[in-house]
């Protein structure tokens, strides 16, 4: 983000699935992550099976095309990847390593 404005995360999330809390938590996971790095991280409400999670309008994930939900690890990263790419997440990209080690 060069332009010195914050990244805007969305998460739209289906009212009718009873989706708030998990939601809720992921916003919680990347404002715990990310911090004042973010400008918002917002919570909107939807219909019809949606969860998707856009930054700055952006795909990073959408139940329907992904099949699912993000763990957080996974989330963070793909976060991680279009607002600072050169971040180290620390233990959510060591993840994966133990079994090289």
């Amino acid at each position: 983000m060069s332009d010195g404005r914050k990244p805007v995360i969305r998460i739209t999330y289906c009212t009718q699935c009873q989706w708030l809390l998990r939601a809720g938590w992921m916003a919680q996971e990347l404002l715990s992550t990310f911090g004042t790095d973010l400008g918002e991280v917002v919570l909107t409400p939807g219909t019809g099976g949606v969860f998707t999670i856009t930054c700055d309008g952006a795909a990073i994930w959408d139940r329907k095309r992904d099949g699912g939900f993000p763990d957080a690890a996974g989330l963070k990263q793909r976060v991680r990847d279009v607002i600072d790419p050169d971040r180290d997440l620390g233990h959510s990209d060591r993840r994966h390593d133990r079994a090289d080690g």
